[in-house]
């Protein structure tokens, strides 16, 4: 046997008890960031979401699409309104939002997909009440059509999962409240993905992201932080160690294992194929976080 052969080899029998140990087990995989704009990994992230579902697998996919919104904001000449810092999202956004999410972005990735020999079905948070949302209402701060998720029903997922296929989930939700009753509102994907993976009772929530995870030093990648508990993410940000945009991905990790996700993963969306490496390596690539180490 050559020795490329046997270190393939090697690869799979280490793989074996990971792929025992999932499967039937469902894992939501939050995809955005760079690896949602470069075609390699885009290619590389459908493989891996494939072969997860190949080997039994219950994979659900929930994609964000900041990048391609705002393409889309510059094409109609519509200028970006922020309040306090955060994205004002009117009427005519929230119709980008849910042209290119729900529409573009979300039909491209299901025919990826199949297109690789997979199974999906492209869904938003409206569809079948997955995903019901208040109007985003914070110190009486008003960023117009932006929801926080109140209900998640997961019983057309739990269908479609039963079925083999990979549903392929946009962050767009169903308005609830006096005046919000029925209009689309625009939802963070990382916790959209955090909140589906609590109401599935998932094994795992993999956040996508462009960093390596939680580094101790932001300013040297190799000082990643490869596991860390739940209690332990308070004092990390009081250390000063997760700061800036690290803080959002680590609040929807403590979202998901509070809500009963056994263990949450940051990985680094630009290394091909982070997902396999994650989830079926000793090693594995990013930060896991689970309540109890």
């Amino acid at each position: 046997m050559s020795e490329s052969n046997k270190n393939r080899a090697e690869i799979l029998v280490q793989a074996l008890p990971y792929i025992q140990n999932f499967h039937n087990k469902t894992i939501v995989v939050k995809y955005g960031g760079n690896a949602m704009l470069n075609d390699e990994l885009k290619t590389a992230v459908i493989e891996d979401v494939i072969l997860m579902a190949c080997v039994g697998i219950r994979t659900v996919l929930v994609h964000g699409g900041g990048p391609e919104i705002e393409t889309m904001l510059k094409k109609i000449g519509k200028e970006s309104r922020f309040v306090n810092g955060l994205r004002y999202t009117d009427e005519e956004t929230m119709d980008i939002v849910q042209m290119v999410l729900c529409g573009k972005v979300n039909k491209e990735i299901t025919a990826l997909i199949q297109k690789k020999g997979g199974k999906a079905i492209g869904l938003c948070g409206i569809d079948g009440g997955m995903l019901k949302a208040k109007k985003f209402n914070k110190d009486g701060l008003d960023i117009g059509l932006v929801g926080e998720i109140e209900q998640v029903d997961v019983s057309i997922l739990n269908s479609i999962l039963d079925s083999g296929i990979i549903p392929v989930i946009s962050s767009v939700a169903y308005g609830i409240g006096e005046k919000e009753e029925g209009k689309s509102l625009n939802i963070n994907a990382d916790i959209a993905a955090a909140k589906i993976a609590a109401a599935l009772s998932a094994e795992k929530l993999v956040l996508m992201t462009d960093i390596r995870g939680i580094l101790r030093d932001i300013n040297d990648e190799n000082s990643l932080i490869k596991s860390v508990e739940r209690q332990q993410l308070e004092n990390l940000k009081k250390e000063g160690i997760i700061t800036k945009g690290m803080i959002p991905k680590t609040d929807c990790c403590a979202i998901a294992l509070d809500g009963g996700v056994k263990k949450a993963h940051i990985i680094d969306g630009r290394l091909p194929h982070a997902i396999l490496i994650e989830l079926f390596t000793n090693e594995g690539i990013g930060t896991m976080i689970e309540k109890h180490v």
